[in-house]
């Protein structure tokens, strides 16, 4: 065929990045699932009385080359100085081996949460390695693998704390010293739990009337103290000592398990993590092995698989808020695994000995600095210091703020005649002079002198990063040959699909990814002043109005920075609407069974109680018995948590009557937005009666999954919330994170993916996933039985199986099927929720039909192989679905199982040539739980594994 240099050939970019069927495709699919177009399947599926009005229309979509133009000229908007402004945020140096294999990695930055733990070995090594670390510095057994950031880690703790302590008392005790950030969100966390907060200095602690205290250590102003004492008479009292430590002062100072500290938290940003206008950030949290049950988060432990080997899994608590529902000890679903894991890397790339010396250098910077001011007369303040400390200026603090901007230097207000300073990594002799100059020193020298001023009593005397991971040779092909076996263990989203329901693995476009290294959006301070953020302004303001136009909600806001988060806070905000209107009794939540496990953890959270709404026979909320209970609770109900599509992955009809029934009953309604994929362009949660939802850009919006972190969760909410969302963290009131717009510098992904699709492309993007949803179930049809689907037979975005009839006829559980799919080459469905014992399929719109087919050919010839054992023709328990995964090792060793190599390490779906091998057998989970270990085991192993 040939083509005349006149024709035009259409060809939409924009939709074939993310949309994975090309039309051809698509007509193949649709007549597979008997549809005569898109259309029409979609009309099928969505029910009319819920369809939008009017389409997306955000203009004519970019092209890549637009996309980043745009985006530079964007950034270019943000002014990047030095920011010395401290409050636990800090410039730090990203080793380019890390950012290139690491960060800007799809082997990385696309996996999910390592709940499989035998295609997540890589990863969970890494954080592993990440916990040591933390264990070391700290002083203390076991730390988990990373929270949200340091002030909801404080927070964290304070709760904790509450759990584990013997003391009776009601109140918690805060440091007037710690981060004004930490203070705000420890306060909005105590107030719905009842929990009085007293802010105060050290000195004044009342043991006896708390029953758990929290230090900063440094202080935000640079303060040292030794909390011994603190810590032995809050022992004393049966109360709970809490340091928030900064984890690069800790290669120099005596850590908080050497003071007593019961718990330690903090940031492990300077960890190599760049500052990002406030996130995302890895937040550590560490605490004496007797507490390892209290602790909220990820644990990563030490197991053994079937045969014996060394297999790291996720330990104890792992999804627990999805088990105990309201009785949770935390409602933490998403980590920031992906920082984490920088930040691991970062101690194994400069060992201790290199951690230390950066340490050095950034003190003897700060003392230089110190000595200078001094010398030309200024008051600074405290006398020892580790990075920061205060100038008194007197009348000249606005003069002095502002020479210090046109030195190109941001300092931090201390009241109204101080000036905070806090040094880093990334100061060079140049930035004292700027400094000095600010302050009207002109004649001064760096020098190179080596004064301390840390007292000698809290140098730290005890060693740390001992394991031979943090010695191993550290030069770059080394570095990157591990960073590549690990990655090599793991199954992510750059190796093949991972269909998880309502986890929504959709692909992370190169183009959208790019940004976010760029300096202009990642080495802003969050608190620098606004002029200097314009173009993060123009960003958020403009993706806000285009998720405005998407939800039809009126406001957003962008802070909480995890889906969990923006449950938290969407109750919060509905919780300050009710006190405004005289109704701050109403504390009745009603949450269907089927709901994640989150909302119920979220509405505990905020002091509310859990009323379960029964499912009926099809999977919709049981109407009856909301309407019932709604009336019982009409005088207490607060407000109503559903997910739209529902959780069983079906467009439920009597959405509006659910939303209309809790308004009439003075409530308001919450829509998770977990389930946003199959809503996009279609239908929008604020015109069917929500009043509040929370998005997870993280899903919907292509911020990848990380490992388990990180994500965002901003709230969209309607104009009468508008005044109840989160306040700024320093300034305001209800904050729910560190930082005022969370972590800011994953939004160019989304604005990106909003701005190349446009609305048009969005709008497709949910049709497709919609398509290739009800392609997989018809095609699995027969086979297995899809448990819900609407009036017209389709399904939405996600189909569920029932995999629970083979329990009984062929002694084959739901993981059986898990692992098996793994020697497919497959991560495994959602497994046993919303309804145990089944698997919930969520393709989404990136898959191509090749690869759907590849895993319906692989789920075909699992229940073939089921069906083999249901006819007595393999044995039940030595059969290719009990002994996967297999790994390289059981097809070289000797081989005595009733079936051939080929059938159990080559099953349908497999690659030939590039055949993913789980490096682990089956993970003895209760052999991990039993036998806890999560620090890195012996260096030994590491030699075996590599062998």
């Amino acid at each position: 065929m040939s083509f005349k240099p006149t024709d035009y050939l259409p060809y939409d970019f924009a939709n074939r990045r993310h949309i994975g069927p090309s039309p051809k495709e698509m007509a193949e699919m649709l007549s597979t699932v008997g549809a005569a177009d898109l259309d029409t399947l979609i009309d099928e599926t969505v029910p009319k009385g819920i369809r939008q009005a009017a389409p997306l229309d955000f203009g004519k979509p970019k092209s890549e080359r637009e996309l980043l133009h745009h985006m530079r000229e964007t950034a270019a908007k943000n002014k990047v100085l030095t920011s010395l402004i401290g409050m636990g945020y800090y410039g730090t140096v990203t080793p380019p081996a890390i950012q290139r294999n690491i960060l800007e990695n799809p082997a990385w930055y696309t996996a999910y949460t390592p709940y499989q733990p035998e295609i997540a070995q890589g990863r969970l090594e890494a954080l592993l390695n990440y916990q040591t670390m933390v264990s070391d510095l700290t002083g203390l057994e076991i730390a988990n693998a990373s929270l949200l950031d340091e002030a909801t880690a404080c927070a964290e703790a304070m709760t904790m704390a509450q759990r584990i302590a013997k003391s009776k008392a009601k109140a918690f005790f805060i440091d007037e010293n710690c981060h004004p950030q930490n203070i705000s969100v420890m306060k909005t966390r105590a107030e719905p739990l009842g929990i009085e907060v007293i802010v105060g200095p050290a000195d004044d602690l009342d043991p006896e009337a708390v029953f758990g205290a929290i230090f900063q250590y440094p202080g935000t102003y640079g303060h040292l103290r030794d909390f011994t004492p603190e810590m032995a008479a809050l022992h004393g009292a049966q109360a709970v000592g809490i340091v928030s430590a900064d984890i690069m002062a800790l290669t120099l100072l005596k850590e908080p398990g050497a003071m007593g500290a019961d718990i330690a938290v903090g940031s492990t940003q300077r960890f190599g993590v760049p500052v990002g206008y406030g996130g995302p950030h890895a937040a550590y949290m560490a605490t004496h092995e007797k507490n390892a049950r209290s602790m909220p988060g990820r644990i990563v432990g030490v197991s053994v698989d079937s045969h014996g080997n060394r297999a790291y899994r996720l330990s104890l608590q792992t999804r627990e808020q999805h088990i105990r529902r309201e009785k949770a000890t935390s409602n933490v679903c998403t980590a920031q695994a992906l920082l984490a894991v920088m930040a691991g890397f970062y101690a194994v790339f400069h060992g201790p000995e290199g951690l230390k010396a950066i340490a050095q250098r950034i003190h003897r910077k700060t003392v230089r600095l110190a000595r200078g001011l001094e010398e030309k007369g200024f008051k600074v303040e405290p006398e020892n210091f580790f990075d920061t400390f205060t100038v008194d200026v007197g009348p000249l603090q606005e003069a002095v703020m502002k020479s210090a901007v046109d030195e190109g230097i941001n300092l931090r207000r201390v009241g109204s005649t101080k000036v905070g300073i806090s040094l880093d990594e990334r100061t060079r002799p140049e930035t004292l002079k700027q400094v000095w100059r600010a302050f009207g020193i002109t004649d001064r020298d760096p020098g190179v002198t080596a004064e301390y001023r840390m007292p000698d009593p809290l140098l730290r005397t005890s060693d740390y990063l001992t394991h031979p991971i943090f010695h191993m040779n550290r030069a770059e092909t080394e570095m990157m040959r591990y960073m590549r076996r690990l990655s090599d263990r793991d199954l992510a989203l750059d190796r093949a699909m991972i269909p998880l329901g309502s986890c929504t693995m959709k692909l992370n476009a190169a183009a959208e990814m790019m940004p976010i290294s760029w300096g202009e959006f990642s080495l802003l301070h969050p608190y620098v002043p606004a002029d200097q953020a314009l173009g993060y302004r123009e960003m958020i303001d403009d993706l806000s109005s285009k998720l405005c136009d998407i939800t039809g909600y009126d406001d957003f806001s962008m802070q909480p920075n995890s889906g969990a988060q923006g449950e938290y806070a969407g109750l919060l905000t509905i919780a300050g609407y009710h006190r405004a209107n005289g109704e701050g009794h109403r504390n009745v939540c009603l949450i269907p069974m089927s709901a994640h496990g989150t909302n119920p953890a979220s509405a505990h959270m905020v002091g509310w109680k859990v009323v379960p709404v029964k499912s009926a026979d099809n999977g919709d909320i049981d109407l009856d018995d909301f309407r019932a209970k709604a009336e019982k609770h009409a005088a207490e109900l607060a407000g109503c948590m559903i997910t739209y599509p529902s959780t069983h992955g079906v467009f439920e009809e009597t959405v509006t009557e659910v939303c209309k029934i809790v308004h009439e009953h003075g409530g308001q309604v919450y829509i998770d937005g977990a389930n946003m994929n199959a809503m996009v362009g279609l239908s929008r949660p604020g015109d069917l009666g929500g009043d509040v939802s929370h998005l997870n850009l993280h899903k919907t919006f292509c911020i990848p999954h990380g490992g388990g972190g990180p994500g965002m969760g901003p709230i969209g909410v309607k104009a009468h919330l508008v005044p109840h969302l989160p306040g700024d963290p320093v300034s305001g009131d209800g904050a729910v994170s560190a930082a005022p717009f969370g972590s800011p510098s994953l939004l160019p992904i989304s604005w990106a993916y909003c701005l190349m699709m446009g609305g048009e492309g969005l709008t497709q993007a949910t049709r497709v996933a919609i398509l290739n949803a009800n392609y997989v179930a018809k095609r699995l049809e027969g086979a297995y039985d899809v448990l819900y689907k609407g009036p017209t037979g389709r399904v939405a975005h996600e189909c569920i199986l029932d995999t629970r009839p083979f329990a009984t006829s062929a002694h084959v559980t739901v993981d059986d099927i898990a692992k098996r799919l793994m020697d497919c080459g497959f991560h495994a469905p959602t497994m046993s929720w919303p309804v145990s014992g089944t698997l919930m399929i969520e393709p989404t719109e990136s898959e191509t039909k090749a690869e759907l087919d590849r895993f319906c050919d692989a789920m075909l010839a699992i229940r073939e192989e089921i069906a083999q054992i249901e006819k007595g023709e393999i044995d039940a328990e030595n059969n290719p679905l009990k002994n996967a995964p297999h790994t390289m090792e059981d097809l070289v060793k000797e081989w005595d199982r009733p079936y051939s190599r080929e059938t159990g390490c080559f099953p349908p779906g497999a690659f030939r040539v590039d055949k993913y091998w789980p490096p682990v057998n089956r993970v003895d989970n209760v052999w991990g739980d039993r036998n806890l270990t999560c620090t890195c085991p012996p260096m030994a192993d590491y030699a075996e594994a590599a062998e």
